[in-house]
């Protein structure tokens, strides 16, 4: 099958390409993604008001059941990737799909009918999965192999890292953390028409912007393999991957990375209209991501040269040491608008290198798995790490939503007759859960991470082995002629 060309011709990566096919094109599926990881168990807590359902037990299990589903598919995602030959590479071809299935997926997620209690459950658990488990499945993994086939060049793959993660972190942190809570929020309340022609609206949006991503990106280092790549078993992939130290410890950092995100973006606007502010006041959440999140505009030109000069791994785990500090000073006063702000500063400076190099130091994971079994292990090893993070996803918003149940937690109510929204002060223990999972739980997250970056030196010789593979693959080439 024939695919649309990509517009990206040259050999080394251009202007167009990083500002086009890794800034603006992926901005639209990460906002849409940025906005669902924030709000969506919102949707489902105060406006479906479901917390209650089962005894508080279906928002627990659906999304644990729903990630163990992802993670399957992301698997198969990944060896699907891995045995796609076309012109235009293994992986960009699946963005054409994805630019269909994302956004027609993102508006079924709030269609959800106004019936009974059994068949809100049907079509939450059925919309989930065609989302996360098809759909944004298709898309994610797709999206997260561009940095590592589009260069071996550290220089230029670190580059396209940074302006990858100012999609995710820039464009969409300022919507998110501005616009929604200040303006989004106090007008859409629990209010589904509201919430249902919003959402519709960014997923729509997301379709240009994927197509975007598609044509100003270029797989090089599939081009570079050609013909001499060969399809290995799965048993000998997973072989490969799992005896790996340096995988494996990557996969223990997603693993740990995400459980701590998982609960935070989960529990930011509980914790900013429950215990720091005041339901909606369009004012706290703003505050707390906005400022708190200053430095990563700064990022975008200190993270890479520092990266350049000391390291993307020492960088990073320096970085979880200010993370840690930030953390603990907003945990101990998380009542204080100043302090939390503090707090949120430092602890995003913290996290810089971890939002803007840190694929690059995936992608040399990447090339010294390689460089000791011969072949590359894209797909799987993505999909793997993956499957860790997703699954980890599902475990804390379940544990979130029912800590939430436990502690007594009290929708808000939307009066018809009036249009307005009225939002319930919390009792001490739901405010307590939030204010754990907010700002407490990170502190031991980031302390763990820095024990395993310490481990991760894979930068010591990796253009050592990058100078073999590229050698090695011109000696098969010739031979293949």
């Amino acid at each position: 099958m024939r695919f649309p060309a990509s517009r990206v011709r040259t050999e080394e990566v251009k202007g167009k390409e990083k500002w086009l096919g890794y800034l603006v094109g992926p901005a639209g599926a990460l906002l849409l993604n940025a906005v669902l990881a924030t709000y969506l168990n919102v949707f489902y807590t105060d406006v479906l008001k479901l917390t209650g359902v089962w005894g508080g037990a279906f928002l627990m299990i659906f999304p644990i059941v729903s990630k163990v589903i992802d993670a399957g598919t992301n698997l198969l995602m990944g060896q699907i990737i891995e045995r796609t030959r076309t012109k235009e590479g293994k992986a960009r071809p699946w963005l054409l799909l994805s630019a269909i299935l994302v956004p027609v997926t993102g508006i079924l997620l709030f269609t959800v009918p106004t019936s009974s209690e059994t068949v809100q459950v049907i079509w939450i658990m059925v919309s989930y999965n065609l989302f996360y488990s098809v759909a944004f499945t298709i898309y994610n993994m797709s999206h997260a192999l561009m940095v590592p086939l589009s260069t071996r060049n550290t220089k230029e793959r670190g580059l396209l890292s940074v302006f990858n993660n100012v999609a995710a972190v820039m464009v969409s942190g300022i919507i998110v953390a501005l616009i929604f809570p200040m303006v989004v929020m106090p007008i859409l309340g629990v209010n589904r028409k509201l919430w249902l022609l919003t959402m519709s609206l960014l997923a729509i949006l997301a379709l240009p912007m994927i197509m975007l991503e598609y044509f100003h990106t270029k797989e090089r280092v599939t081009e570079e393999i050609g013909g001499a790549e060969k399809t290995h078993p799965l048993k000998e992939q997973l072989s490969v991957i799992l005896h790996d130290k340096y995988w494996v410890l990557i996969a223990l950092y997603f693993l740990i990375f995400t459980i701590g995100s998982g609960f935070k973006n989960s529990s930011l606007v509980y914790y900013c209209n429950y215990v720091l502010g005041t339901y909606n006041d369009g004012i706290t959440q703003m505050l707390i991501s906005v400022i708190g999140g200053i430095p990563m505009g700064i990022g975008i030109f200190a993270v890479w040269p520092l990266a350049k000069k000391f390291g993307k791994r020492n960088v990073t785990m320096v970085g979880f040491v200010l993370y840690a500090i930030g953390g603990l000073i907003c945990f101990l006063f998380p009542r204080n608008m100043v302090i939390m702000l503090i707090g949120q500063f430092i602890k995003n400076m913290g996290g810089l290198p971890c939002s803007y190099v840190f694929a690059a130091l995936f992608a040399d994971v990447l090339d010294h798995i390689e460089y000791k079994c011969g072949f590359r292990c894209d797909g799987l090893a993505a999909s793997v790490n993956s499957v860790v993070t997703t699954v980890a996803v599902g475990i804390s918003s379940g544990i979130l939503n029912l800590s939430m149940s436990f502690a007594g937690y009290k929708a808000p109510d939307f009066i018809e007759e009036t249009g307005e929204t009225i939002g319930y002060v919390q009792n001490a223990a739901t405010q307590n859960v939030f204010t754990f999972f907010f700002v407490g739980l990170e502190i031991i997250t980031a302390i763990i991470l820095i024990l395993i970056l310490w481990k991760l030196d894979v930068e010591k010789h990796i253009e050592i082995e990058q100078a073999e593979i590229k050698a090695r693959n011109q000696i098969q080439t010739s031979e293949g002629e």
